[in-house]
């Protein structure tokens, strides 16, 4: 079995988690926070990142090269598109909230949110926070927007597009970072993926000494 070294909050790990779930790919995951930076893990990934992708001797690192591999080799429900431009369309908004999101989001909140408070034991920066607030709305206004014109964030069929989002998404969610009001049509594609029996799992998780907002793993909220 595939070995996956994974943290509850790290949105790429969830990523790999979702795709293998949909994929039919059995997993078992091993605990690994980065910033501890174990030799033994650096030797998997001299990168220090999570996600890693193990099994015996072979060894993948990035979620974005893990998600390749997964494609290429399972051939169960494929995830990128049906055709060209929409595999253009898929690889674009991947790119999108695993770039500019999880800088302008993700990043801020798991600094302030979860470092800060879990390992450092400090107060976090409400500016800081703010700004992130200020960055979603931005975001979840673009989410709109898309879901205004299809179904899915790449077109009329569940894809890699709206995993790799579910995942960034779940974590900002998670840490309190995502106002819903006004975003009809991003709650409704978001609970349309809450709803999913192989996303779940990933709502079920804590980070311990952190708990997420009530409504975080509810479907109807």
């Amino acid at each position: 079995m595939w070995q996956l070294h994974q943290f509850a909050l790290c949105p790429f790990s969830r990523k790999v988690r979702f795709q293998c779930a949909e994929k039919g790919v059995a997993v078992e995951l091993v605990v690994e926070l980065p910033w501890e930076r174990r030799d033994s893990f650096m030797e998997l990934n001299p990168t220090g990142q999570t996600p890693v992708l193990r099994d015996g001797a072979l060894v993948l690192a990035d979620s974005g090269a893990i998600g390749e591999y997964l494609e290429e080799t399972v051939d169960r429900s494929p995830l990128l598109g049906s055709g060209a431009a929409e595999r253009a369309e898929t690889r674009r908004m991947v790119a999108w909230f695993e770039g500019k999101f999880y800088a302008e989001v993700v990043v801020p909140l798991l600094g302030e949110r979860m470092f800060k408070r879990v390992f450092e034991r400090t107060a976090p920066d409400a500016k800081v926070i703010r700004a992130a607030a200020r960055a979603a709305e931005a975001h979840l206004d673009y989410l709109d927007f898309i879901l205004d014109h299809r179904r899915w964030l790449s077109g009329p069929a569940f894809g890699l597009a709206d995993i790799a989002a579910a995942a960034q998404v779940s974590v900002a969610d998670y840490l309190g970072g995502i106002d819903w009001d006004g975003h009809d049509a991003a709650r409704q594609w978001y609970s349309a993926i809450k709803s999913r029996p192989t996303f779940r799992p990933l709502l079920g998780e804590r980070m311990e000494g952190l708990p997420p907002p009530g409504h975080y793993d509810k479907l109807d909220w």
